[in-house]
């Protein structure tokens, strides 16, 4: 039966290989496709009106008739859609919000959420995710189970206080096709649950009790899943739990710190990690190759895509280029346009290109998230691996961190050198501390020359301030600012002083 099971599931999904591969055969003709799409759904909207969409024929034109846009530009149009007007960024309904707060704003941002974006974005998306999944393990046993789903949860609409609003996670939950419940676990009830403690005991407690055999979520509240389900079931070993366990479908941060550890929570050979790139404002990219950690860019899902060299960064109207013109391994800032009315939109994350053909990338950071008060421009994906380096080095098993800036304060003796400043939370934590802050100084140096140049001889860079604080710091935190919840994140990197120095009041 579990074979039958199986081999219909999979060539159910696997209709779905044919438009992977022709985006991968064709990518600037898919792209101009999505493009010529999204500019004709856009022309009797407000906002296509008014930046003369009529006229727009080609990129050129998109690029002078519409500026680069943050939300802040946006937010006039999406409040009123807030309160139930249409037809302002999108021809079609707006059927619920995405609620993101980034990190720690005061103010969440509400991403309109289309049925197209649904259907065509996160939906497709999530098909030729499992369609490549089965494609690359032909004797898997996933159809034979359920996923379980680390998700959200539906929340008030601010202005009408219609429950339409909430985690991309919980408008995906919540407008899943019945038969979709079928495939996991727990119950509507339960995953979209308001309180996010009670939530994870409920979760626990249901799921325990189901054959998982994948699971979907970001590897930090995962961790913290796991944990509570052990101490609920009182296993020893999540595979005592489900035995058929087989994938982790992970994404929001870098996997490169959690590897180790979920390894060891999770001792199969049999077991699988999954990449994926997905946010509020849409599903990007998913890792299609076994063997490799890039992510294959997603081409025909209602997004046009184009990107900012880094040498424009800083600059008022930054000129684009698209996927014609990109470069291997160079960073960009990614701007998007979607079925959702996002037009040439900063997501603010920065990705580089890892292949031309077909278009592979890997995220680097976010635009906002690096650390560069001194030239050391140094970014995420530096601090993941130099991490992982210590860690292992040290026998560390690292949960969460945040970094910033030391500034220089030529009043202050002990402030002659600017320096970085971690706070940084295990799971295990390292054998011997001074070896740990060594060993990450040293990767960071091996793998960044800018971050070298500066930290020579001491001149301008001191060695890293290391805190090593104690469990659950970073969920007190996000929990005293009303943050639990699968989508909020902890900022990894930060160029001022803002993030860490709210962290160090918990501490102390």
């Amino acid at each position: 039966m579990k074979s039958i099971v199986n081999w219909i599931g999979t060539k159910i999904f696997s209709t779905r290989l044919e438009s992977i591969e022709n985006f991968k055969k064709n990518p600037f003709q898919v792209q101009e496709q999505v493009f010529k799409y999204l500019i004709a759904s856009g022309k009797e909207t407000q906002w296509g009106k008014e930046h003369n969409y009529f006229s727009i024929k080609n990129q050129e034109l998109f690029a002078q008739n519409v500026p680069i846009s943050s939300y802040e530009k946006f937010y006039p149009y999406i409040e009123r859609s807030l309160k139930g007007e249409q037809n302002l960024l999108w021809n079609k309904p707006i059927i619920g919000f995405s609620k993101s707060s980034g990190t720690t704003n005061a103010r969440s941002k509400y991403i309109p959420v289309s049925e197209e974006s649904l259907d065509k974005n996160h939906y497709a998306a999530g098909k030729d995710l499992i369609a490549i999944y089965a494609q690359n393990n032909s004797e898997t046993g996933f159809f034979s189970g359920k996923g379980l789903g680390v998700g959200g949860s539906m929340q008030p609409n601010p202005i009408t206080g219609i429950k339409n609003c909430g985690d991309v996670s919980a408008l995906i939950m919540n407008h899943l096709p019945s038969w979709a419940e079928y495939l996991r676990t727990p119950s509507l009830e339960i995953a979209l649950m308001d309180n996010w403690e009670e939530k994870m005991e409920a979760m626990a407690i249901a799921s325990s009790k189901d054959n998982v055999t994948s699971i979907q979520g970001v590897p930090t509240w995962t961790l913290f899943l796991i944990k509570k389900i052990l101490e609920v079931t009182g296993k020893k070993s999540i595979l005592e739990v489900w035995p058929n366990l087989e994938c982790f479908f992970h994404g929001a941060v870098s996997f490169t710190p959690y590897r180790q550890l979920f390894k060891e929570l999770i001792p199969s050979e049999k077991m699988n990690y999954m990449e994926v790139y997905n946010a509020s404002e849409g599903f990007f990219a998913l890792q299609d190759q076994k063997n490799s950690e890039d992510l294959l860019l997603l081409l025909d899902y209602g997004i046009y895509y184009e990107f900012v060299p880094m040498n424009e960064w800083d600059k008022e109207n930054p000129k684009t280029i698209t996927l014609q013109d990109v470069k291997l391994n160079e960073k960009y800032a990614m701007i998007i346009s979607t079925n959702s009315g996002l037009w040439r939109y900063n997501i603010g994350d920065v990705i580089k290109f890892t292949s031309l053909s077909p278009f592979r990338i890997r995220i680097a950071g976010r635009t906002k998230h690096f650390i560069n008060a001194f030239g050391e421009e140094l970014v995420v994906e530096n601090a993941d691996v130099a991490l992982a380096h210590a860690c292992q080095k040290t026998g560390a098993k690292l949960k969460d961190y945040t970094a910033a800036p030391i500034y220089i304060k030529e009043e202050e003796k002990n402030h002659k050198q600017g320096g970085h400043e971690w706070i940084i939370e295990f799971d295990t934590k390292p054998e011997n501390k001074t070896l740990f802050i060594e060993s990450l100084d040293a990767k960071l140096r091996e793998i960044n020359s800018d971050y070298d140049a500066k930290r020579a001889g001491n001149i301008a860079l001191i060695m890293p301030k290391v805190h090593f604080v104690e469990p659950n710091t970073f969920y007190k935190w996000l929990q005293s600012k009303g943050k639990l919840g699968g989508q909020h994140k902890v900022p990894r990197l930060s160029n001022d002083r803002e993030y860490i120095d709210a962290v160090l009041e918990v501490i102390d």
